[in-house]
């Protein structure tokens, strides 16, 4: 393996780059950027900065004689054609930001160097003959980032190429283009080459170009561990391309059609991980999902019906499914697998065309459950399957994308919907604030129904049953009573933004109006470095103003806790409001008083309370007593009658 110091000039002397396609795409996003940016900035004219190590294959002939644009450049000028192996995140933001001021400069030279030899020898070359250029870095053909990188960030209209569908890795192309032409926008002429000087003379990797003789995706695997780690899921893609060209073919060319399937499956699943970019989904939680679906189709055996046999089958499931990578890349998909022992099942191209195919076809259906309002679902399934997602987060849960992958029926759905979704409070119910969901990630009866031996309707009614179960041994209003006795009472409930918000949208449907008070992402949003609040203790947690102290003045300090954390205390505002605007006395909080909107303005919530004259205990009782009848009607449950809706509370069984 060959080493040397170079500056990125040399770098770039005759040579061209290419991100091979077992790599990831652009994954830098704006903390990583500013870091980039300040040590430019803070870069002595006269010193060097070390910027880590490029690791270079050379392509071999056999591969770069199909590249259409790049041959003519390899063969008349002699560039050397490499592989990036490591390194290509730096390289790939230098590239972006030498772009960027080649763009911005208005003169026709920077470090009396005409503009079009630095385009040539960083961004492309045009054959003399024709209109074809010849990239000096980008990605390989079959990449979703070649048209995007080429088009979108180094300006070519030359072609007609579709840059294709967005993902995270297109995203962050955009967004460091964005940043960086907002960074130079202000900078003289003289700036923009003392930073062209800074980039191309000052910035020195250790560059490597390995040896033949090294497995290159196992280096991969093995260097890219600095910076921003490689996903599982990253380098899972890397394995199977790396088990694809090692796996007997059955037929000539199978290896390339099958690396090309593994490309694409990738391709559209982060198209759909990043589609929403308001709300991107995790690839982790992804892989982890999408796993319980696979592995109980294709890898587990039958559940047992012997209990104890049960419970060891069900703690492997656990093990494989709350580690997904160590299941995915150290025992499932592994090298050994290529020649396997009697006792392993040996690692064919069928196994990998199907699971490659398998994540492709989850991928989209998980995006719509995950975003329901770009899923084309009934509206039943919709409303849903946004109260779960608001409930315990967006990224779809091993059971409701294994009722889609296999249910057509919209009917069956909502229901099973509106029976998980019911099933999930409660446990936050129960749970308190102590919340957990572990039991919902597996089950016995849902390995069941993943191999076809259940149908939905049995699945809906376990859920429907296990909330029976949940409140057997303690009714709900004991269980209410516990955490006002032992906790933070309902303040400290880890589901109470969710429960207040579903109560706003109860009294907005009663208002008749269509118009949204409150916008989900903003209220739950639970910022403590911040003075901001959006959920709000009408008697405050700092209620030193006199309308306060004659009002509750002559209760204990415990009692006026109690008070404050009830849920009849807590409102969900229409906007964040400063922290300190909530110690008011109450008649100041209805009224709009400045820059500060008064509850009569506010959400739903707020015009209900600010109805009420006054805000005394009695009215902290009362609004707690109307919440709690919401619960038992919104999600079919039992609290029981006024003394224990008292009792949940934490009150006596008088209104005194």
């Amino acid at each position: 393996m060959k080493t040397e110091l170079l500056t990125v000039s040399k770098i770039f002397h005759e040579a061209i780059f290419r991100i091979p396609d077992y790599q990831r795409g652009y994954s830098w996003e704006e903390p990583h950027l500013k870091d980039f940016w300040a040590d430019l900035e803070q870069l002595d004219s006269k010193k060097s900065h070390y910027t880590g190590v490029l690791t270079l294959e050379e392509v071999p002939e056999s591969a770069w004689s199909r590249w259409e644009d790049d041959v003519w450049i390899i063969r008349s000028k002699k560039y050397h054609p490499y592989y990036v192996v490591d390194g290509q995140q730096r390289l790939t933001t230098i590239s972006i930001l030498l772009q960027c001021l080649l763009e911005k400069t208005e003169a026709e030279e920077l470090n009396y160097t005409p503009i079009e030899i630095h385009r040539r020898k960083y961004i492309f070359e045009t054959r003399s003959d024709s209109l074809a250029r010849a990239y000096i870095f980008g990605y390989e053909k079959d990449n979703p980032s070649r048209e995007f990188l080429k088009q979108e960030i180094f300006s070519d209209t030359s072609n007609g190429h579709s840059t294709g569908e967005a993902t995270i890795y297109t995203r962050n192309l955009r967004n460091a283009k964005k940043f960086f032409l907002e960074k130079i926008a202000k900078l003289s002429h003289i700036e923009l080459e003392e930073l062209f000087s800074k980039i191309t003379q000052q910035l020195v990797f250790n560059a490597y170009e390995i040896s033949k003789e090294i497995d290159v995706f196992v280096a991969f695997e093995t260097m890219n561990n600095r910076g921003k780690p490689l996903s599982a899921l990253e380098l899972l893609k890397n394995r199977l391309i790396y088990l694809v060209a090692n796996v007997p073919e059955a037929h000539p060319g199978d290896g390339k059609m099958l690396r090309k399937q593994i490309n694409d499956a990738w391709a559209i699943v982060y198209h759909n991980l990043g589609r929403n970019e308001e709300r991107p989904l995790s690839d982790e939680l992804f892989l982890q999902t999408h796993l319980v679906n696979y592995y109980h189709q294709k890898v587990s055996k039958e559940v047992p019906t012997d209990d104890d046999q049960q419970a060891k089958f069900m703690h492997l499931s656990y093990a494989v499914l709350e580690e997904p990578s160590h299941f995915l890349l150290r025992m499932h998909f592994t090298r050994r697998r290529l020649l396997p022992s009697d006792s392993e099942e040996a690692i064919t191209a069928a196994i990998l065309q199907e699971y490659a195919a398998d994540l492709r076809s989850t991928a989209e259906t998980y995006f719509k459950i995950s975003t329901p309002s770009n899923s084309g679902y009934s509206d039943a399934e919709k409303i849903y399957l946004e109260r779960l997602g608001r409930l315990r987060g967006y990224d779809a849960s091993p059971v409701v994308l294994a009722v889609y992958r296999r249910e057509s029926n919209q009917k069956l759905r909502a229901q099973f919907l509106e029976s998980f979704e019911r099933y999930i409070f409660c446990i936050s119910l129960k749970g308190g604030y102590r919340h957990t969901q572990r039991s919902t990630l597996m089950s016995a009866d849902l390995v069941r129904y993943i191999k076809g031996t259940r149908k939905i309707e049995e699945l809906i009614t376990l859920y429907n049953n296990s909330v029976d179960q949940i409140f057997k041994e303690e009714s709900l209003s004991d269980t209410l009573h516990d955490w006002i006795k032992n906790g933070p009472g309902y303040y400290g409930w880890r589901s109470i933004r969710y429960f207040l918000f579903e109560y706003e949208l109860s009294l907005k449907t009663r208002s008749r109006s269509d118009r949204s008070k409150i916008d989900w992402s903003i209220f739950s949003k639970e910022e403590y470095q911040t003075d901001y609040i959006s959920v709000e203790h009408i008697y405050p947690q700092r209620a030193r103003a006199q309308y306060w102290t004659e009002r509750f003045g002559k209760l204990s300090s415990t009692e006026k806790r109690r008070y404050r954390n009830s849920l009849g205390n807590l409102l969900a505002l229409s906007t964040p409001k400063n922290a300190s605007l909530s110690n008011k006395p109450f008649p100041e909080k209805v009224e709009s008083t400045g820059s500060t909107v008064g509850y009569r303005f506010g959400s739903y919530s707020e015009n209900e309370v600010a109805l009420e004259k006054d805000w005394s205990p009695a009215e902290i009782m009362e609004r707690g007593i109307r919440m709690l009848s919401f619960m038992e009607t919104h999600w079919r449950l039992s609290i029981g009658d006024r003394n224990q809706k008292l009792k949940a509370l934490g009150f006596k069984n008088t209104a005194t």
